[in-house]
């Protein structure tokens, strides 16, 4: 598992994220940085955050004195409006990766101080304003006591198949990931995904629309709407159901490992951030082995760090797919959005609200 993680991190994701490393920065005004005792970061919420919470953001503030504030993770048009009028109200995000490479390119980060890093450490290398902390994966949920074996949809084949799994479906509200899955489901290779077809994937997704009952924005819906049965199944992240079979996860729900969407998760310091010497402070900590290890070993992620995959549990395993490098598996790129997320995301919203 070691050996075939880290060669995916080094090889794929270094693909995804080849776009942030040919950006251009774009300067412009902003509010210099203020010595503070603070700083504001941006959270997905949910499990994830209770997680992050406590094995990053509390401990972090218990050694630097430190205070963090958490803020819902914003969309892209709220960072680009902050961007240019200057009036930045937090300092670290947490992107998409089709996120962190459109902001890479069109100069919304600060450039990061990559000396306080361990460089060695990291099977995927930052580039001058993005680090990846880990890998993350998406794929179909359900409700095991409602749909055994054979009777739910394992691949995005069949999440698309309304005739041979019907049920009401909870996919993501954003073209990044929609779009791919959608090419996937009608039969486009991993390898042959990008640049994407637009036509083809609109056209798929025009005939899983009438089984979508929610397109979710907050990725925790895409736990919440299938444990209270409002769908049957849901594009999730294996972090989410994993949590679900933990104590004071309500039902439990079940996850399949047999086709993937791999996402390198980043963090980014926004450029202008009132906090910017502290956010920096906070994401050296965040890479540290023994932290990110922490935060990896209660989700369902995959350290961006040599050191923290020796320290992962057993249990944490079992929540990683047994073949990350399976061909059926996708890592999402960052290159291809950081130049088409804006009017591809465009394209989207219309067609959804067709």
């Amino acid at each position: 598992m070691k050996k075939s993680v880290s060669t995916i991190s080094r090889r794929s994701l270094l693909i995804g994220t080849a776009g942030v490393l040919a950006a251009p920065m774009v300067l412009r005004g902003s509010r210099a940085a203020a010595k503070s005792n603070s700083l504001t970061i941006a959270s997905s919420g949910g499990t994830y955050q209770e997680i992050l919470v406590k094995t990053v953001v509390n401990p972090f503030t218990e050694e630097t004195g430190i205070k963090v504030d958490i803020l819902p993770r914003p969309e892209m048009a709220k960072v680009k409006a902050q961007q240019l009028t200057g009036h930045v109200d937090f300092d670290v995000h947490l992107p998409t990766p089709a996120e962190a490479a459109y902001g890479s390119k069109e100069g919304f980060w600060e450039k990061l101080d990559l000396s306080m890093l361990d460089l060695k450490d990291m099977p995927v290398p930052p580039t001058s304003d993005v680090v990846v902390t880990d890998t993350y994966v998406g794929g179909i949920g359900w409700d095991p006591k409602k749909f055994g074996p054979g009777k739910h949809p394992a691949n995005f084949a069949d999440f698309f198949d309304l005739k041979k799994f019907p049920g009401r479906r909870a996919f993501l509200n954003r073209a990044e990931t929609t779009l791919e899955v959608a090419l996937l489901a009608d039969g486009v290779s991993p390898k042959d995904i990008y640049p994407l077809d637009l036509d083809r994937a609109f056209k798929a997704l025009d005939r899983i629309k009438p089984g979508v009952a929610t397109w979710v924005t907050p990725t925790p819906q895409t736990i919440s709407l299938v444990q209270t049965g409002e769908v049957d199944f849901s594009y999730t992240y294996a972090n989410r159901v994993r949590a679900t079979n933990e104590p004071g996860g309500g039902i439990p729900l079940a996850f399949s490992f047999e086709q993937n969407l791999l996402y390198a998760d980043p963090l980014t310091i926004l450029k202008g951030a009132p906090n910017k010497e502290n956010a920096m402070k906070y994401i050296a900590y965040y890479m540290r082995p023994e932290v990110v290890a922490r935060l990896c070993d209660l989700t369902a992620f995959v350290p961006n760090s040599k050191k923290a995959m020796s320290m992962l549990s057993a249990e944490a395993r079992k929540w990683l797919p047994k073949d990350i490098d399976s061909p059926n598996n996708l890592v999402l790129s960052g290159a291809y959005w950081a130049d088409n997320l804006e009017a591809v995301s465009r394209r989207f919203k219309e067609w959804a609200l067709r």
